[in-house]
């Protein structure tokens, strides 16, 4: 007994070029930009296949313009690795693009914006606060260039009672790895929490010098790198670094 129906399913490409009308290069650029949705839902795979049935909807704003480059800004928990790889992204993937609305409603979320893309500035595991995630070449040479004058502002929990001139000595005075540090703004932010605005910091080096005057590091979260600073960006959340934002 043979097959009594055939596929009747195309290209979602053909359709578009149909659509438009414009060539199946113009037409799965459209698709890869977002600007395409198949019964309401938004199709970034030129190769998708649709039937007759299904309804195509082309944004009107679509444009053969290149996808630029995104840069994201991630508030990373306690416990998230925080080091270079793909180990320092599972929070991105968990991200529904309705929950961008808030943060960047401007911003056309795209699956592609989660590829390919460089962690600056680490932190480490158990710190929470600011990381910046990007695709953007001149974004990564900036943050990993610069890094050393940088200055990153971080907040510290701390335990414990600060020695005699404790602060001035945070402020500078203390050594790291054999090496005196350069002056750093240290300064209480209440009598539990000190707030370091620090260039480069090394990794463990806050925990060193809090150590050195007699405090233990109970949690520590970075809050600003250069100008962008976190802010109301909740815990577990991520949004676009937007146009007019320079580090």
């Amino acid at each position: 007994m043979t097959e009594s129906t055939t596929d009747q399913s195309v290209r979602l490409a053909k359709r578009v070029a149909e659509m438009r009308p414009c060539s199946r290069r113009e037409a799965e650029l459209y698709i890869e930009g977002g600007y395409v949705s198949v019964d309401g839902v938004v199709v970034e795979e030129a190769g998708a296949r649709i039937t007759p049935e299904q309804e195509i909807t082309i944004a009107a704003d679509a444009t053969l313009l290149e996808a630029v480059p995104v840069t994201l800004l991630l508030h990373k928990a306690v416990g998230v690795n925080g080091g270079i790889g793909k180990d320092g992204l599972p929070a991105l993937h968990q991200i529904k693009p309705d929950t961008l609305t808030r943060t960047a409603p401007s911003q056309r979320f795209l699956k592609r914006h989660l590829a390919n893309l460089a962690l600056t500035l680490p932190l480490e595991t158990q710190a929470s606060g600011l990381l910046v995630l990007t695709q953007d070449f001149r974004v990564n040479r900036k943050l990993t260039e610069e890094a050393a004058r940088m200055e990153q502002e971080i907040i510290v929990e701390v335990g414990g009672e600060i020695a005699e001139n404790g602060l001035a000595l945070l402020n500078h005075g203390l050594p790291f790895n054999g090496k005196p540090l350069p002056p750093i703004k240290v300064s209480w932010q209440n009598e539990r929490r000190l707030r370091f605005a620090v260039k480069g910091p090394k990794p463990g080096q806050i925990e060193h010098m809090c150590k050195m005057v007699g405090l233990s590091v109970v949690a520590m979260k970075r809050i600003r790198i250069g100008r962008i600073a976190m802010s109301s960006l909740p815990q577990g959340e991520w949004r676009y670094l937007q146009p007019h934002e320079r580090f």
